[in-house]
């Protein structure tokens, strides 16, 4: 079963390579690629390697971003959120210019953590909540060593959310394609029933029409007060704390978004 599992994975790894348009997969040979991933946990064979590398370039540049994975053994026994501000301090990564725009995801194997962290642009378009969106999205092909698979879906998440307006809830109902067809047909249905309404003419009888003026009134009133009743109930403040980690500052002042979890 477990070898099963393997094969599905890796067949899905390339079933979304071959997905990815034709120019996308010639950028390799055609075009110098940035390193973008950093594998010192040994978790990618070449193949995988390649494909993500590609993709990263590709994906990274349509939103000036660099979108980087980085993988370590963690041979320091370093905090994860630590590691990730480090690497970003002394490689400097960044679109167009040194310690620019950059996304990172972080890989610690000892310790079995992940983090996510966005800078500058990605800080902005790739906050803590989508971050951890994306965590969320990944951590199940994480946990079964399905990590090609999972960077591919960082990969793509990223690009995805880097294109949406900050503040705006990229899971919305209101950026569903079925609600957009129940509202126009909702629509649709109150306009064809006011043209059916009006269709048989304008309705002239109200309640005057039957109404004798001199014989009606009022017969009878009276007010009663009974009593009121008065209750009081604590309301107990919520002490729970949300989890999934925050975002901070890099020891070079840099201040990016984050999300963590273990996986």
């Amino acid at each position: 079963m477990k070898r099963h599992r393997a094969i599905v994975a890796v067949l899905l790894f390339f079933a979304v390579f071959l997905a990815l348009p034709m120019e996308m997969k010639g950028e390799l040979a055609t075009t110098e690629m940035k390193p973008l991933i950093y594998d010192e946990a040994g978790l990618l064979n070449q193949e995988e390697y390649d494909v993500l590398n590609t993709m990263a370039n590709q994906y990274g540049a349509e939103r000036e971003t660099d979108i980087i994975i980085y993988t370590t053994l963690n041979p320091d026994n370093m905090d994860v959120m630590k590691m990730t501000q480090d690497f970003y301090d002394d490689h400097g990564p960044g679109y167009d210019r040194s310690h620019g725009n950059a996304v990172i995801l972080t890989m610690d194997m000892r310790n079995r953590e992940v983090y996510l962290a966005g800078f500058y642009k990605a800080e902005r378009y790739l906050d803590d909540d989508r971050l951890t969106k994306i965590r969320h999205e990944i951590s199940p092909d994480l946990t079964n060593g399905n990590y090609g698979l999972a960077f591919q879906k960082y990969i793509l998440g990223a690009h995805k959310y880097l294109a949406i307006r900050p503040g705006v809830n990229p899971d919305s109902i209101f950026f569903k394609g079925w609600l957009h067809l129940a509202v126009a047909l909702g629509l649709a249905a109150i306009i064809v029933g006011k043209m059916v309404s009006n269709s048989g003419g304008r309705v002239t009888v109200n309640r005057q029409t039957y109404e004798d003026a001199n014989a009606s009134g009022v017969l009878e009133h009276r007010d009663q007060y009974l009593h009121t009743t008065t209750t009081k109930r604590k309301i107990e403040k919520s002490s729970s704390s949300s989890s999934g980690g925050g975002g901070g500052t890099t020891s070079g002042g840099h201040s990016h978004s984050g999300s963590r979890g273990s996986f």
